[in-house]
């Protein structure tokens, strides 16, 4: 095993600290990344907080990671020495079931590994990219190309590929009328990724305090939802919802801004439960979904198109000794749009 830095959680309550955590060593279809750039995403506090249950301890979290590749196994053919790669959500699936086989790795039968917080399959616990280096099998390394910027391309490996796969599955593109409620992390992504597609795009916020960078971003209408009027000016004009918020909505409320055959796609993910009256689908042949991450060859067609389109994430660099001051701001949505860890510091 090697000893690396890293900045962890020594429970659900204390703030975080620098420390090390153990990699293994580098096998046969293994990568070492050096890892360069880690994103910060609202889901490495929930974590830690323990609002998705339990966790162990000390964890490092962070899986929006960037770095250049600093060892391969023998066997490994996809990457080599000094290119520029990422790591997602997932670092590992049972590679053989029929979810995996379609390319849907993130909802592998036997369950994904993710990159912290899960039990890999030689049993250790997965520790995340608040940290100096991974070792990761060759089929989760992602090509992150030359012409995004570095650190803007970390957040990709969430927040882009959590909007852009349901942007794709449910039809964005040139006269599709897409809804993003929330002008976040992954807002920010929907609204370029969903312009970019060729569709019309809405921003739904709760207050109008953005919408200067929303029009900046690409949105073409931008409406508070703290505003009882918007959702009667909406009414029935929208194809597609993007939901990103980690809080609970009026389901009801959003599904009657659908057209008919509308959906509202869930990727934000509240602790709470949220409810919903079926009037609301069945008025309008509306679905209610849900949509988590992509799978790894879904997640590199988004990193092309992101490429070939120029865009990349709105992006804050902090070094480490901010992990925590960065965390209150999330939560307070103190952050445009995205604080990225240059991981130089975390030995610093």
């Amino acid at each position: 095993m090697r000893t690396v830095a890293a900045y962890r959680a020594q429970n659900s309550t204390d703030p975080l600290g620098p420390g090390t955590i153990e990699r293994r060593e580098v096998g046969p279809h293994d990568v070492r990344i050096e890892i360069r750039w880690s994103g910060i995403c609202h889901s490495d506090i929930h974590t830690v907080r323990g609002d998705w249950g339990p966790q162990h301890y000390p964890l490092a979290v962070g899986h929006e990671i960037a770095g250049t590749v600093a060892e391969i196994g023998a066997n490994v053919t996809k990457h080599r020495v000094g290119d520029r790669v990422g790591v997602g959500c997932m670092v590992n699936s049972c590679g053989k079931c029929e979810n995996c086989a379609a390319g849907d790795e993130q909802f592998c039968a036997q369950g994904c590994v993710a990159t912290y917080g899960s039990i890999d399959r030689d049993g250790s616990v997965t520790q995340g990219g608040y940290s100096s280096e991974i070792v990761v099998d060759e089929n989760f390394v992602l090509r992150v190309p030359e012409s995004i910027p570095f650190e803007a391309a970390a957040p990709l490996l969430c927040a882009g590929i959590t909007t852009y796969s349901p942007l794709r599955r449910w039809g964005a593109g040139p006269g599709k009328r897409v809804g993003v409620v929330g002008l976040g992390g992954l807002g920010h992504m929907a609204v370029k990724l969903a312009k970019a597609m060729g569709a019309e795009v809405t921003v739904l916020s709760q207050s109008l305090k953005k919408r200067e960078d929303g029009v900046r971003l690409g949105a073409d209408h931008y409406y508070a939802t703290s505003d009882p009027e918007t959702f009667k000016k909406l009414s029935k004009r929208l194809d597609l919802i993007i939901n990103t918020i980690s809080a609970p909505i009026d389901v009801d409320a959003y599904l009657r801004l659908l057209a008919v055959d509308g959906a509202l796609v869930n990727v934000g993910a509240p602790p709470e439960p949220m409810s919903l009256r079926v009037g609301s689908l069945i008025g309008g042949r509306r679905s209610f979904a849900g949509s988590q991450i992509g799978g790894i060859a879904e997640t590199q067609e988004m990193l092309d198109f992101c490429a070939e389109h120029g865009i990349a994430a709105d992006v804050e660099v902090i070094d480490a000794g901010r992990i925590n001051e960065a965390w209150d701001r999330v939560l307070a949505s103190d952050v445009r749009y995205r604080f990225v860890i240059d991981a130089s510091t975390l030995g610093a």
